[in-house]
């Protein structure tokens, strides 16, 4: 291994990276004495830097400098931080070896189990350790950590097995939680119903059962949700469940020193049950015996920077590595977790048909000949059937109407030619706010005097309708309603929960509050603008978002979608038969060599640099596509980006069959490191993408 004292700067070391002979292994000698050797992963996101360089360990640090712990080194005239991943006592590196500066902390906060998930998920994504390295543990916040260590270890309560009643209510349930009791690793995908008193447990008390099983064999428990608050309230049912057990909430919006605590505390076996966001994947729970991810269809599981790796994903190879049982639960099923189940990795749990047809209100998607027989309103965005739905569902409580998009109309458009308006310094879509200003979704520039570039005509006509202007029309529907808006955008935020009086709930997905009861009616409104995205997933995120509105209805409450939604995704809601529609999903993503069906990687970056790039791919027999230029994404989509693209930036994507997953990573990782050691344009690398646009 090459080492830091090497050289001075970073390009004689990237010439010697790829190049340099085999060296045989060496003691290094002090005065007198052998002297040890770390092998440090720096903290990185160079490619052709992730690997190891040995220095020294000096005496006075010798047993401070352990395997896991954070140190700081000199590299290239710097000095960086970087991890202990090895200790020994030779070196292949013929030169002079450098001495580690500093121990930054001397508490091994990377465990073995940590680094060995930190190799699978670099190598499975085609990325680097470090940026691995940085999701899994969170940054040092040293009065914590003093506190922390000090303080004296609690007992833990024992447990007995839960027994299976509750978990009966789903075929192959009872078995799972025996499995889990015994001490063994069960893997399954539970499609959960609403909860409803006297027939169906809500989904946080099976979770906690189950982490009952787990921990009555001295094992621990994770669960994974999307969202912070979601999370508290997690930890909170299951506080009041596991009475007597702590269980901590892991989250980056806590602040560094809650999240560091709740690190600390998992780490030093204090806390055996974590709840946290997507990072909390990485949570080094003690003898973990039970993961639980809930709602993997949620984009905010997916990280959204290197190494791009979805927490549903870290689990499962949590799950292969470490023998630890996953249960993959959400009130829809996910076409990836689909494929588990028809690569018979994983079970499956779901309830008797009579059992969901109990549980569920009942859903209408009115065709053509109910919408005609309204007459002309009919072609209204909220005709008069469901006017009159919501007026006999205020009698008895509290209504819901899901909007696809915020704000007021977030997208306008050219009142006479009908083109999407644009920002003139970026061209970012436009959107126009309750009190007539118009400014940019991009550059948030405020744009006064708009005139079309294709015909001329300065007025503007809203094309579409957010929670604001739908709860304005509906106050005015609905005089002497109280109506409320909910949502990232909306001035009050997102609410969280309603009481059972009758009043107009609108909200955005995801943002809908629960109401004590239940709703008595909800719409689905904008049917197609969810379901008919030319976007991979967009029925599956579409089918999510109105299931996960029609379990907070009644079950003698009526689910009305409008707007003319995908014929087969309604279809699916209406039947509730998710399961079948992500096999049907998961059989179309075979056929178009698609995610999860087969291996794709997204590779972004300058033409000259990707025709190299995939020349190279097609030698190794891997399908390519493209380059082309990144195409616009269509303005007003639920997730358009936050920014244009570079003008220069292309994009193509290849593929692999999943036998051949691993060596398309494989290659990805050596083309990246490659292009590094040569100083060629940075090219961005996302395997098994969400959206392929």
């Amino acid at each position: 291994m090459v080492s830091a004292a090497a050289a001075p700067g970073a390009a004689p070391e990237q010439g010697v990276l790829l190049d340099a002979p085999t060296t045989s292994a060496r003691r290094v000698d002090g005065p007198g004495v052998a002297q040890p050797v770390a092998r440090i992963l720096l903290e990185t996101a160079v490619p052709h830097l992730d690997r190891l360089f040995d220095y020294l360990v000096p005496p006075e640090l010798d047993v401070a400098a352990a395997v896991g712990t954070r140190v700081v080194v000199r590299f290239g005239g710097q000095d960086l931080h970087g991890w202990i991943w090895e200790r020994a006592d030779t070196t292949t590196h013929p030169g002079r070896l450098a001495s580690i500066r500093r121990v930054v902390s001397d508490l091994p906060v990377l465990t073995p189990q940590t680094m060995r998930l930190v190799e699978a998920v670099a190598a499975r994504t085609a990325g680097v350790r470090s940026d691995v390295v940085r999701l899994a543990v969170p940054a040092r916040h040293a009065t914590t950590e003093r506190e922390e260590r000090d303080r004296p270890a609690s007992a833990v309560p024992r447990w007995s097995p839960p027994p299976a009643d509750a978990w009966a209510t789903y075929d192959g349930g009872p078995g799972f939680l025996d499995r889990l009791a015994a001490g063994e690793a069960p893997r399954a995908v539970w499609t959960a119903l609403p909860g409803r008193p006297g027939l169906v447990p809500h989904w946080t008390r099976l979770v906690a059962d189950a982490a009952r099983a787990a921990l009555a064999g001295g094992r621990g428990v994770l669960v994974v949700v999307a969202t912070t608050e979601r999370a508290e309230a997690v930890a909170a049912e299951l506080t009041t469940a596991l009475d007597g057990e702590g269980v901590a909430v892991l989250s980056a919006e806590h602040g560094p020193a809650r999240r560091y605590r709740a690190f600390l505390r998992a780490l030093t076996g204090r806390t055996r049950v974590v709840v946290g966001t997507r990072a909390a994947a990485f949570a080094p729970v003690r003898n973990l015996g039970l993961a639980v991810i809930w709602d993997d269809g949620d984009d905010r599981l997916d990280e959204p920077h290197a190494p791009y790796i979805h927490a549903r994903t870290v689990l499962a190879l949590r799950s292969g590595l470490a023998g630890t049982g996953l249960l993959i639960a959400g009130y829809t099923r996910s076409v990836e977790a689909q494929a588990y189940v028809e690569q018979g990795w994983a079970t499956e749990l779901s309830a008797r048909r009579e059992t969901v047809r109990a549980a569920t209100a009942r859903v209408q998607v009115p065709g053509a000949p109910e919408l005609e027989a309204e007459g002309p309103s009919g072609g209204a965005r909220i005709p008069s059937l469901a006017h009159r739905a919501v007026r006999a569902a205020l009698k008895r409580g509290p209504v819901l109407v899901q909007v696809p998009r915020g704000g007021y109309a977030p997208l306008v458009a050219c009142a006479r030619c009908r083109a999407v308006a644009r920002c003139t310094a970026c061209s970012g879509p436009l959107a126009m706010g309750r009190e007539g200003a118009v400014t940019c979704r991009w550059c948030a520039r405020t744009v006064a005097n708009w005139i079309c570039s294709e015909c001329g005509c300065p007025r503007l006509r809203m094309v579409q309708v957010g929670t604001t202007r739908t709860a304005e029309e509906l106050g005015r529907a609905f005089p002497g309603v109280p109506v409320v808006a909910s949502g990232a955008r909306e001035d009050h935020g997102v609410i969280t929960t309603v009481d059972a009086r009758p009043r107009l709930v609108v909200a955005t997905p995801g943002a809908e509050p629960e109401a004590d009861g239940g709703y008595w009616a909800v719409l689905l409104l904008d049917g197609a603008a969810l379901s008919a995205r030319a976007e991979l997933g967009a029925a599956s995120e579409a089918l999510r978002h109105w299931t996960n509105a029609a379990v907070l209805a009644h079950p003698d409450a009526r689910v009305i979608l409008l707007g003319g939604p995908n014929p087969v995704v309604a279809q699916a809601l209406v039947r509730w038969d998710h399961a079948g529609f992500a096999r049907r999903e998961l059989t179309e993503r075979a056929e178009l060599h698609l995610p999860p069906a087969w291996r794709a990687a997204r590779v972004d970056g300058p033409r000259p640099r990707l025709e190299d790039l995939f020349q190279r791919a097609r030698t190794a027999d891997f399908e390519v596509l493209g380059p082309v230029a990144v195409p616009r994404q269509a303005a007003g989509s639920p997730s358009a980006p936050a920014a244009p693209a570079e003008p220069k930036a292309m994009r193509g994507l290849l593929r692999a069959p999943l036998g051949r997953g691993r060596e398309l990573a494989a290659f990805l990782r050596l083309q990246l490191r490659d292009g590094s050691v040569r100083r060629e344009e940075p090219v961005r690398v996302e395997l098994d993408p969400t959206v392929l646009w």
